[in-house]
């Protein structure tokens, strides 16, 4: 199956549509790009092994991978399905063209997954009650995801998308909403600042050369490496596309000592929000120089000056990021399963795979 071409006007686009474009041609390791056709509209999705682990608690995560050599072989393979999904890994929310209805949606892709001859799809990362997005993306995805509910779909919590609404004049003033412990420890880990330079640079100059990104993307590496989920593994050639890409828009701020670099974050202005979208670090400089504290000041700062809306720090590390002041919207995955013993299991233990949940509640505490 290869990717159609990419539809304009989607709902709950927050990136540019040109990275949807080069994830459909330069898919992660291991993922077949899928095109579904609705009323003549593309519907993005891909095709990719699933571990059922990927993003469950970190304990139950770690009891089974200490214990599933004792599972049976065929139970293994059970809990690693090829899987169809809907959606991307770059982008924030689901995509899906202005203008479809959701049984016809739900008729689409249930005929896909029939026609491939695979038994387990997900429509994943569809936003709800999102302050990010508009009335009608908002009311598109209640009436989607209730159709989809009471047609033999299963809902989970996906992760939790970070954000920080810019409704404040200065750092300081953000800082102020924090309680006194947490400013105390932040301000003395924005000393860093004072040793550290900044530069931001567009995507699509002379500054990418094929040296640059091979850097780059080794910093990226690193911290997808560091990670505790490993599902998307971008490609070199997808940074390639994306960091000399004139038109998307992309601004790399690039971190420095003494003239080595020593992270990045690629970033991009959409909908009057700064959308951080990927980072690199190298360890241990990043650490000694605190540069996810630093980096998410300089974004709120940028934010302030360029007179955004919102700040967009997207998955992955909910407790740190509630901790540095941000607020949740989550995400929902629609899970449609044709084997009946792996469909009970899910069933009955979904709460099990939902941990930015658990993890966000137990922060509230």
């Amino acid at each position: 199956m290869h990717p159609e071409s990419i539809d304009k006007d989607l709902l709950n686009l927050l990136e540019p549509e040109g990275l949807v474009h080069v994830f459909m041609t330069e898919p992660p390791e291991g993922f077949e790009p899928v095109s579904l056709e609705v009323n003549g509209k593309h519907v993005h999705g891909f095709l990719a092994e699933l571990d059922l682990f990927t993003t469950v608690d970190g304990k139950v995560k770690g009891f089974y991978e200490r214990h599933k050599g004792l599972l049976p072989a065929f139970i293994r393979r059970l809990l690693k399905p090829r899987v169809i999904f809907i959606g991307t890994t770059v982008s924030e929310y689901a995509l899906f063209p202005y203008g479809i209805e959701p049984m016809t949606l739900k008729d689409s892709v249930v005929s896909k997954l029939n026609e491939s001859g695979l038994r387990f799809l997900i429509i994943k990362d569809i936003p709800l009650e999102s302050y990010l997005l508009s009335e009608e993306e908002n009311e598109f995805s209640r009436q989607l995801i209730s159709h989809l509910k009471n047609n033999g779909f299963f809902i989970l919590y996906g992760q939790a998308l970070a954000y920080v609404p810019v409704n404040f004049n200065s750092t300081e003033e953000y800082l102020q909403r924090l309680s006194r412990s947490r400013r105390k420890d932040i301000k003395r880990k924005l000393r860093s600042f004072s040793e550290i330079s900044i530069e931001q640079i567009k995507t699509g100059t002379d500054f990418f050369t094929d040296s640059t990104i091979d850097l780059l993307y080794g910093l990226y590496l690193n911290v997808y490496k560091k990670s505790g989920i490993h599902f998307d593994k971008l490609a070199l050639s997808f940074f390639k596309k994306v960091f000399r890409d004139k038109n998307n828009g992309g601004i790399v701020f690039l971190y420095r000592h003494r003239d080595r670099i020593i992270g990045f974050n690629l970033c991009f202005i959409v909908r009057d929000y700064l959308v951080d979208k990927y980072v690199g670090f190298l360890y241990p400089d990043s650490h000694r120089f605190n540069l996810y504290f630093t980096s998410w000041f300089y974004n709120l700062d940028f934010c302030i000056r360029n007179n955004l809306n919102a700040f967009i720090a997207g998955w992955t590390d909910p407790e740190i990021k509630s901790y540095l002041g941000a607020e949740f919207t989550y995400t929902y995955h629609a899970v449609y399963i044709k084997n009946p013993l792996l469909r009970f299991i899910l069933n009955r233990f979904k709460s099990v795979f939902e941990s930015d949940k658990h993890v966000l509640e137990k922060s509230k505490r």
